[in-house]
């Protein structure tokens, strides 16, 4: 049975959730139709597209009152004039946000890695309040476990916090969280999940995003795909109550959710809703059986003095 302070956990981490979407021709009509202004949205970088459909589609939702974090992927930036440029052009439409993985895509200029623009982003002066790091809970394709670690420390003087790519085990959550934090890295985490989405939607949304697009798309998220089999398809609901007891533990600075939507975003935002729902209710039946129990232990308050 789930106690109280994972009740609460739960709670906290979906009103802390922020939702990653793609730059397709419909994102933008279905936030304004489905998503608050009180969630965060992240805007992926796709080299097919390019990273002005990222930019021009995080101003848009930026002008219509959103926190936006716009995805720098470092390979898909030429050097520091472009960088400069950039920053220059988000910090104009108040967007104080970012969040710097290396990106699919071949370098484009000077930047190889994330760590080489972060380093770059501080030697332009901070330009932006928060900065966000990938990090890989489960093994990278190209990197080892001991680099991924590695490469958190590496970053720690540039970013702000870190957000954990997919992963469905519990088990392998929690050590990589110990992991990071014995290592002494110390920055506040956003836990990676996927939102509901069945099999054909994911499918046709690896569809739009161009075809060499899909094919990385496919293969970044094939885990994804693997627990799609079931009817009605996935929500991260099951592990995420699993995971709730360890970050319920403020020494693991778990900060919120970062939700991967694939653009299915009337289904979260439904499904936050209604888990926030539920968990609401069993803490409110929490409280009346508590309250009921103080009334019927003999005395009353009396008792206590």
């Amino acid at each position: 049975m789930r106690n109280k302070a994972t009740t609460e956990t739960l709670v906290r981490l979906l009103l802390h959730s922020r939702y990653e979407v793609l730059p397709t021709a419909t994102t933008e009509e279905k936030v304004l139709a489905h998503v608050p202004r009180e969630v965060t949205l992240t805007v992926t970088a796709s080299p097919g597209k390019g990273l002005e459909a990222t930019l021009d589609l995080a101003e848009r939702l930026s002008a219509h009152g959103y926190v936006v974090v716009p995805h720098l992927a470092a390979r898909m930036i030429s050097g520091r004039t472009e960088l400069g440029e950039i920053c220059d052009r988000l910090v104009g439409q108040g967007i104080t946000r970012v969040f710097v993985p290396g990106g699919d895509a071949d370098p484009l200029g000077d930047y190889p890695d994330a760590l080489s623009l972060l380093e770059d982003l501080t030697a332009l002066g901070r330009p932006f309040e928060h900065v966000g790091i990938t990090g890989y809970p489960e093994s990278h394709p190209t990197i080892t476990d001991d680099m991924t670690i590695q490469s958190m420390w590496d970053k720690r003087r540039h970013a702000t916090h870190v957000v954990s790519n997919l992963s469905f085990d519990p088990v392998v959550i929690r050590q990589w969280v110990q992991r990071m934090r014995t290592r002494g890295i110390t920055m506040p985490l956003l836990l990676g999940i996927p939102g509901p989405v069945d099999r054909t939607k994911l499918l046709a949304m690896a569809t739009k995003i161009g075809v060499g697009e899909s094919t990385r798309f496919l293969a970044k998220h094939k885990r994804t795909f693997a627990r799609l089999a079931a009817p009605g398809g996935y929500t991260g609901e099951r592990f995420l109550e699993d995971c709730a007891p360890m970050l319920a533990r403020p020494e693991l600075l778990a900060e919120g959710l970062h939700v991967f939507t694939f653009n299915q975003l009337a289904e979260t935002e439904a499904w936050r809703r209604g888990m926030l729902d539920r968990l609401r209710k069993s803490r409110r039946g929490d409280q009346r059986r508590e309250g009921g129990l103080e009334s019927s232990v003999p005395g009353g308050d009396d008792a206590q003095r």
